[in-house]
């Protein structure tokens, strides 16, 4: 086995991702409750207890919900970085300390088999980051929650063997639909989300031949259909001589495992 992961839940209401090595087995954020999130394990038939840690990529509820829960409850170190720890600690609970682990920004942390880089993007939280995993010659890029790819996240994502990535909305429909002008412009600002568009360009940009599969993440319930992202982000692509697997992903099901090489 190289590497193994289930996008566990993803959307507006909550989410979760799940990747294993041979050795390490994380969790990426848990934005749902302590009860959703023993469900979504037991659908991928993976056993919480088992995790090496729980790495957190910012500190809104929809990826932090259960995550002083299920800390709690097995036993789990928490890795986040200063800024988030400050923000997020107060609503988590009570942890021991030698729950509580400092993940930095743009740094690279080695866990036995697995590397694991983080990165910082452009959203309205106090230190956003996400991360790029790597084992055994594969890399796996999680790229959510940003209101534009730079071209250094770009780089340092570039020529991954998948990516799980940000689709958020379809501009039209977000312009259109209900939410306040004030919402709207902060998901369409440079702290916002992606769209479907932008998504498609980005990618355009960073996969390469070794690319085989690309999860669409993070879908607008009001504002994006599973349909309507996968069209969009394969037209973009089509466009430029690019045919490429992409996956839908759920606020509610986890994706199967599926083994990266």
């Amino acid at each position: 086995m190289t590497l193994r992961f289930s996008v566990l839940a993803s959307g507006s209401t909550g989410n979760a991702f799940y990747i294993e090595s041979n050795e390490q087995k994380f969790l990426v954020d848990a934005g749902l409750s302590g009860k959703q999130m023993d469900h979504l394990f037991s659908k991928v038939n993976v056993d919480p207890a088992q995790l090496t840690g729980i790495l957190v990529t910012h500190e809104h509820s929809d990826h932090i919900k259960g995550l002083g829960i299920i800390a709690r409850k097995y036993n789990l170190p928490i890795y986040a970085n200063e800024k988030t720890w400050n923000a997020m600690e107060k609503s988590l609970g009570k942890l021991s300390l030698d729950q509580k682990f400092i993940f930095g920004m743009e740094e690279v942390k080695t866990f036995g088999d697995m590397d694991i880089e983080s990165f910082g993007v452009s959203h309205d939280a106090a230190e956003p980051m996400f991360y790029t995993f790597r084992h055994d010659g594969k890399k796996v890029a999680l790229v959510t929650d940003l209101g534009y790819v730079s071209e250094r996240i770009k780089k340092t994502v570039e020529d991954a063997d998948a990516y799980i990535f940000e689709a958020n909305h379809d501009v039209g429909m977000l312009r259109m639909g209900r939410y306040p002008w004030s919402v709207k412009r902060r998901i369409l600002g440079d702290s916002g989300h992606v769209s479907n568009e932008d998504a498609g360009l980005a990618l355009t940009d960073i996969i390469s031949n070794r690319t085989k599969r690309i999860y669409l993440a993070h879908l607008s319930l009001d504002n994006n259909m599973k349909d309507l992202a996968r069209m969009s982000v394969q037209n973009v692509l089509h466009e430029r001589g690019i045919e490429i697997d992409l996956q839908d992903t759920d606020p509610k099901n986890p994706t199967a495992l599926y083994e990266v090489g």
